[in-house]
């Protein structure tokens, strides 16, 4: 298997990971309308390309490492605070959820360019 497929392969499993996690632990602290909203809330990220490539870039990948969601639920942890930890698990899994699909981190460069490869119709 090449490296691409590999990450793609982790992807899903932090993906399952994460809301199943979120699902034992976490799923009374939110609606599930509104864990479906943050779910899909790191994607407004991509408001930053409106700065342009290098900074939409910085924007976009700091809301999709997987350290993001992980730092997240650690301070919810430390504060005792059950929707930051709710929170985190849903980023968290967001990222993974993104990965699975071959979406990157982006590089400075353009939207369509991820550490996983090119993305969009023009590939």
């Amino acid at each position: 298997m090449n490296a691409v497929l590999w990450q793609r392969l982790e992807g899903a499993l932090v993906f399952a990971s994460a809301l199943t996690i979120y699902g034992l632990t976490s799923s009374e602290e939110l609606a599930w309308w509104a864990a479906i909203l943050w779910f899909f809330s790191p994607d407004i990220s991509f408001a930053a390309y409106l700065a342009g490539p290098r900074i939409g870039a910085l924007g976009y990948n700091a809301v999709h490492l997987y350290g993001f969601g992980a730092a997240i639920v650690a301070g919810g942890m430390i504060f005792a605070c059950p929707l930051a930890v709710a929170l985190g698990w849903l980023f968290l899994g967001h990222a993974g959820f993104d990965r699975m699909f071959g979406y990157g981190l982006k590089l400075p460069t353009s939207f369509q360019d991820t550490h996983l490869g090119r993305i969009g119709k023009d590939r």
